[in-house]
This record gives C-alpha cells, sequence and structure tokens, in this order.
C-alpha cells in the first residue's frame, strides 16, 4: 500500500513514478507530421508496443508541466482539494535546498529564538514579484471569464454553492432519535449520510466508542464494514492508511487498541485529518492515561470503553465540531497569543512568579480564548497539543464552571506524560469585577470576553493551596499593577483588520505562524468573513495551500493558487509560514509586496503578538 493510503496496490516503474497510459486522443499538426503519423501507423502490425510508446512521447511533448506525482490513484479519485472553478495559474517555487534546518512544529510553545533576519527570505519571495499590473497572461484569463471577475469588492470571495451552503447549514444538527416502530429509519440515514463529515472511535474488536453523528442503531453496521476493512489489511501486515469512495474521502488511524476513523467530503488532506484524529486520540488520554487503557483491553479485548469515558462526549464533540467549522490553530498545530505591549506581560509574569510556590510546574493566564502568558520550569514546556485539550475543557466542558468558578481537576496531558495524572487549578475571573469569580459562564470554544481563566498545574494535589496566592490575591495585584485594565483594553480591541496591519492593502485575511515559537496571528474575520459558513470556506483555501508547502516529497517555498473569485498565497520558510489571501483581480506582484509588509510587521510587532520565552523560573 502506497503512502498516500491507497487500498489497492500500484504497479511501480523506474524512479518511483507509474506506467504511462497510452491515449487514444488525436493531435492536429502540419502536414508532415500527419506523413509521420501514418508512416508510424502502418507498422503497428509490427510493433505495437513501439507505436503506444511513440504516441505518448508526441503528446507528452506537447503538454504542460505535470504534477509533483503523477501517480494515478488506483481507487475512484478522491475529491479536489481545491476551490478552483477554471484552470488554475498555479505558480510554485521550490526549495533551493533540501538541508534547511526546520523546527519542530511538535515543540515548545516557548523553546526557540525570536523570528529575525528574514532578508533571505524575502529575496526569495522577490522571485514571483514583478510588474505592479496583471500579466497578459493573466489579463487574457480573466477577460475569457466574463466581467464578474473584476469587482473586487461587489464580489464575495468565493463561488456560489447552493448544495454546500445547504449542507452546511445542518451539519451541526443532531440525527433524530429511531422512533419506537422504526418508522423514521430511512428519515434518519438520510440525514446522517447528509453529514459533511464523521469521526469514528472504534475499539480493535469492532467495539464502538464514539460517533459524531448518530447512536449506536445507526452507525453500527458502519462500524462493522470499517473495521471489516481494517482487519482484512491487518491479516495481511499491512496497516490501512485511506481510501476513497465516491466523493468521500476515509482516513484511518490505528493506535494500540483504538482504530480512529474520518470521512469527509471536505476539501481536506490526509495528513490534516490525521492530525486531527491524533487531537482526538489525545483527548481520549487526557481521561484514561495509556497505561490505564491498555490494561482494560488486555483484560478484555472487546472491553467497552465508552464506561469510563462516559461525561467525556461533550470535548470529544466539541474538538470534532471545531474541525469541521474550520480551526487555524489545529491546522497549524500551534497556539495564537492575545496582543500585548512587552512591558504589560512582563508586569504580567513578574506578578505570577512571585505568587508560585516551589510544588507548581506552570501557570498559565488565558483571556478570551487567548493565552496572556505562561509560567514554566527552564528545562519544561508545554506541548502545543496539550494546550489545546486544556483550552477545550476551560471553555466547552459544562462542569468547569461549577463549584464557584473554582475546580482542582486531574487530567493527563499526554504530550507531557501520557503515563500519569496531573493536577490543574481553574479559577476564572470577571475583567469587570476582577474580585468576583464568575458563577456562570457561556460555553463557547473561542471564550467570553470578560473573562480571565487562570490555571495552575501542579503533580501533586496536596499542596494545590500552597501553589499560589488566593485567587482574590492574585486578581488584586494584578489590578493593582495595571495588568487587568491592559488585557481589559487588548481584549476590547479583538484583532486588528488587514487594514489596519497594512493601510490600502488588497488582503482580505492571512495566517502567519512562527515556527520557532509554534504560535500563530491573524487579523480580523470582519468584514469578510463574518459567518461559520465564510470562515470554512476561507480555511478551505489555507487547507490547500498548506497541503501543497507541505506535500512530500519535494516541499515548495512559494506557492500560488487562483480560482475565479480568489487569488491565494503561501510561503514557507525555516522561519514561520505565511498564507495570504486577496480578490481575484489582485497581481502576483501586489499580493507578493504585501506579503513582504505583514512579515515587516510581524517582526516590528513580535513581542507584543507572540509569547516570547515566557516566564521561565
Amino acid at each position: 500500500m502506497d503512502e498516500t493510503g491507497s487500498a489497492e496496490p500500484q504497479t511501480p516503474t523506474a524512479e518511483g513514478r507509474s506506467s504511462p497510459r497510452p491515449t487514444t486522443q488525436k493531435s492536429s499538426s502540419h502536414a508532415p507530421a500527419k506523413a509521420d503519423a501514418a508512416a508510424v501507423e502502418s507498422h503497428d502490425f509490427a510493433n505495437p508496443t513501439l507505436n503506444i510508446i511513440r504516441r505518448f512521447s508526441r503528446k507528452a511533448s506537447t503538454s504542460s508541466l505535470a504534477s509533483r506525482d503523477p501517480t494515478p490513484p488506483p481507487l475512484p479519485p478522491r475529491p479536489a482539494l481545491a476551490l478552483l472553478s477554471r484552470p488554475s495559474t498555479a505558480h510554485s517555487i521550490a526549495p533551493r535546498t533540501r538541508n534547511l534546518s526546520v523546527a519542530d512544529d511538535a515543540a515548545s510553545i516557548l523553546s526557540y529564538a525570536r523570528t529575525v533576519d528574514a532578508g533571505y527570505q524575502e529575496s526569495i519571495l522577490g522571485e514571483v514579484m514583478g510588474p505592479a499590473e496583471k500579466s497578459e497572461q493573466e489579463k487574457s484569463l480573466l477577460r475569457s471569464l466574463g466581467q464578474k471577475c473584476g469587482d473586487a469588492e461587489a464580489q464575495s470571495m468565493f463561488p456560489p454553492d447552493a448544495d454546500f451552503e445547504a449542507a452546511f447549514a445542518r451539519e451541526f444538527d443532531d440525527v433524530d432519535e429511531l422512533a419506537p416502530d422504526g418508522s423514521n429509519q430511512e428519515a434518519m440515514m438520510l440525514q446522517w449520510r447528509a453529514k459533511l463529515k464523521h469521526f469514528l472511535i472504534l475499539s480493535s474488536a469492532g467495539k464502538p466508542i464514539y460517533s459524531r453523528h448518530g447512536d449506536d442503531q445507526l452507525i453500527t453496521n458502519y462500524i462493522g464494514v470499517v473495521q471489516t476493512i481494517i482487519s482484512f489489511y491487518q491479516s495481511t501486515h499491512d496497516t490501512l492508511r485511506g481510501f476513497t469512495a465516491g466523493q468521500v474521502r476515509f482516513v484511518v488511524m490505528s493506535k494500540g487498541p483504538l482504530n480512529l476513523v474520518a470521512i469527509t467530503r471536505l476539501p481536506e488532506s490526509d495528513s490534516q485529518l490525521r492530525s486531527q484524529l491524533e487531537a482526538l486520540y489525545m483527548q481520549i488520554l487526557s481521561t484514561l492515561t495509556l497505561p490505564s487503557m491498555e490494561r482494560m483491553f488486555a483484560a478484555r479485548a472487546n472491553y467497552d470503553l465508552r464506561r469510563p469515558l462516559q461525561g467525556t462526549e461533550t470535548l470529544l464533540s466539541a474538538l470534532a465540531d471545531g474541525f469541521t467549522r474550520g480551526s487555524p490553530s489545529t491546522l497549524l498545530s500551534a497556539l495564537e497569543c492575545l496582543k500585548l505591549r512587552k512591558s504589560h506581560r512582563t508586569a504580567i509574569n513578574h506578578t505570577l512568579l512571585k505568587a508560585r510556590s516551589e510544588k507548581l510546574l506552570y501557570g498559565l493566564l488565558v483571556a478570551s480564548g487567548k493565552l496572556v502568558s505562561v509560567v514554566r520550569p527552564k528545562k519544561h514546556s508545554l506541548h502545543p497539543g496539550d494546550l489545546h485539550l486544556i483550552f477545550n475543557m476551560l471553555f466547552e466542558a459544562g462542569s468547569v464552571k461549577a463549584g464557584g468558578g473554582e475546580n482542582w481537576i486531574p487530567l493527563c496531558l499526554p504530550g507531557f506524560n501520557n503515563t500519569g495524572y496531573l493536577y490543574m487549578y481553574v479559577s476564572f475571573l470577571n475583567l469587570e469585577d476582577p474580585t468576583e469569580h464568575m458563577q456562570q459562564r457561556p460555553r463557547t470554544s473561542d471564550g467570553a470576553d470578560d473573562e480571565v481563566a487562570v490555571l495552575l498545574i501542579s503533580a501533586d494535589i496536596l499542596h494545590g493551596g500552597q501553589n499560589i496566592t488566593t485567587p482574590n490575591s492574585l486578581a488584586q495585584n494584578l489590578q493593582r499593577n495595571g495588568s487587568i485594565e491592559a488585557i481589559r483594553t487588548a481584549v476590547h480591541q479583538g484583532r486588528p483588520t488587514c487594514t489596519d496591519i497594512v493601510p490600502g492593502t488588497p488582503l482580505r485575511h492571512f495566517l502567519y505562524k512562527s515556527r520557532g515559537n509554534v504560535q500563530f496571528t491573524m487579523p480580523s474575520y470582519a468584514p469578510y468573513f463574518n459567518g461559520d459558513l465564510e470562515r470554512r470556506r476561507l480555511i478551505d483555501v489555507y487547507n490547500k495551500l498548506h497541503s501543497n508547502v507541505h506535500s512530500k516529497p519535494a516541499s515548495l517555498k512559494v506557492h500560488h493558487e487562483t480560482n475565479t473569485t480568489c487569488m491565494a498565497l503561501a510561503w514557507s520558510t525555516p522561519l514561520f509560514e505565511l498564507y495570504a489571501v486577496a480578490p481575484a483581480n489582485t497581481s502576483r506582484a501586489a499580493l507578493a509586496q504585501s506579503a513582504n509588509q505583514i512579515v515587516q510587521w510581524v517582526r516590528r510587532e513580535e513581542e507584543r503578538v507572540f509569547i516570547i520565552g515566557g516566564a521561565v523560573f
């Protein structure tokens, strides 16, 4: 089975390429060429193989450059990963060298040096910068598409798709329950099949553990089919990684006694789906720990894991729905921080450091769903995946707000140590009245604008009360030195727009990831991407760009992608990744110039948009 996860073998050839297929198309050429072709055809009876090779050579000589992976999939083609309604005018630049050191995305968010000296990367992007106006080829292509492509303000960033809009509007509705007489079974099946995305978790014995849509009665047959396919490949000492059925892509990830399956009709790559499955797996481990789960299945292979996981379905579904809506944090494997002045963040760090005790492992301050400050030991750091789990628990678990907004929660952080529990103290403060704990909070993964969460993580619950001064004392200290007011102002200001960052820029949105800090920043979604549907389609563009620059074997440095209403740019370097979108009538030169200006802005504002180092003890 190949690395792309195809379920059927391919016929290998030299250099890893598949053998070319003969074509039956006739090409128009001059009279001498026709005579030559007739001469070749007259010898078909003598050497048909030579005829096929020559016909393929003539076709290849006039064709455009092939893609980097020309091997056709043996199964039906998976859904296209692009939103292209006309031939792509993509332009890519491959790396100059394969020996560049790239920071590990799974590293700490606080482990590496700043993003400085981007001159080399800017010179790379300069290779695609040309005249400010569009080239004749681009102008001709836009003219052929009609007048609708020229009005950047009036047109939506994405072509209309009524079917997708209707399906997405119903995506998060619950599937009806089966009637006692079974009269609505067919309607239930139609609802279930209409979902754009499913996540299934089952044991290696085929026991259902979790499904985002539908109950056990509805999904049992489907789980049985999936488990049969997985078991078939395991019986041949092979691993099923994925397959395509019609317009639906199945991606499978086996983790010990668990099989996790993503089923999607959205344009996402296999690696992106596996990252999502990995996050769901880490959510399970955060409740059970790896040794405990292995002991359960070692004692009984068909153990029902739903019993120890009871109550965590909300957390799993919150993650799954976040992936379906589109999560920049998950796509980039990075965290977003609250934009603060360096002096304000330093004051917050000092306040937390003064209040800590020797038993404290980590201290976090979170506002409006974004990281404000972190306190950590010098030689220890938190994995981004662990922080995603913590944020998901904070803003999705209804039980966290119990007990007057204060809780001690046993939690396994798999990225830190998947064999045992840590203990996390959580307290919610109100920005309008910092000394008053919040009794009720809205459940939203973005976090309420008026709340701040204080998190203290310790290996020993017995010393919980000694980890730090009381929350009231901490809030008073933050209020006294002006930190609460600084946080309140930053939260109310929100993210800047693209034109706030670069006046006059044609960009509608961008994502900038600092590889070394494993953090990202982005502008406000407003005014172009206010709804869930618009954000989902924006993430689809970013998914396409991300897949192109990270695909193997030859990753790209700069990649352009265009359609009738949108032009997009991906720019990857050892220090950062930048993804940007603009209207289709934007020239490449203007897009590249705006990208350079974004990089320069991040360099100026780096200590405000990112946490550099954090508070270390």
